[in-house]
């Protein structure tokens, strides 16, 4: 391990990693002590002990708030998803797992695909800041954006004021779709979120480092005993960069 590597990615002796817990997919759990569980502590541990330092959580509620945080040393990797906007503070290795993103329509809908979506008169629901808002926001060109603070109140402005479409997650959509009778979740994807570790983008070694980890991650089968582990539904190891 170079000593570049070590003082890049864990400065303090400690490797702090910034963690979402508003995914729902690479969170799953508190342990005893309150300390995040799930596919993405994991990574995190799985690297700190690559690097032979303990590992600290540093939690986030929502994904913008860890990517506000890049490069002011509140984390040394962060567990995120990969977007264009977010890449221009944070050294993103390729994804380590994906996550379909599509749309859930009420009942009654003409919406039949995805691409019907993007149409004039379209208001979709979305979680604001979340990377499938991220790329709807560079990718719709007709429909309205109705953005709002977090998953569960994107999902009472879609019924509460009778929006056409909602976006997100499809495995937490099945859930949205068996609490709204009538309601159909769309074939196919608009995107798939791509999960990946990142660094600040001065921390060169550092970020060679965990393009490295993170490719024999997915070659060894590491990434898929920790989505089998955990029980995940919705998640899959991502392709080879």
């Amino acid at each position: 391990m170079s000593q570049d590597v070590l003082s890049q990615l864990a400065p303090t002796g400690v490797l702090r990693a910034g963690i979402n817990l508003g995914n729902f997919l690479l969170v799953t759990g508190r342990g005893a002590s309150g300390e995040p569980e799930g596919v993405s502590p994991d990574m995190a541990r799985a690297i700190a002990d690559r690097l032979g330092v303990p590992v600290r959580y540093v939690p986030y509620a929502r994904p913008g708030e860890l990517a506000d945080a890049a490069g002011t040393g509140a984390w040394d990797i962060g567990l995120i998803g990969a977007e264009p906007q977010r890449a221009e503070k944070i050294a993103f290795t390729a994804a380590y797992c994906e996550i379909e993103a599509t749309y859930l329509v009420p009942s009654g809908s003409p919406i039949a695909s995805v691409a019907e979506v993007d149409r004039p008169g379209v208001r979709i629901a979305v979680t604001a800041r979340a990377a499938y808002d991220l790329w709807l926001e560079r990718n719709i060109r007709n429909a309205a954006l109705v953005r709002t603070d977090t998953i569960d109140s994107a999902f009472k402005r879609f019924v509460d004021d009778g929006l056409e479409a909602l976006a997100g997650l499809r495995p937490r959509l099945l859930a949205d779709a068996e609490a709204l009778p009538g309601s159909r979740i769309l074939d196919g994807k608009f995107t798939a979120v791509q999960q990946a570790i990142g660094t600040a983008r001065a921390n060169g070694a550092g970020a060679a480092f965990l393009r490295g980890f993170v490719e024999e991650a997915k070659a060894s089968g590491l990434v898929a005993r920790l989505i089998e582990r955990h029980k995940v539904r919705g998640l899959s190891v991502a392709p080879a960069a």
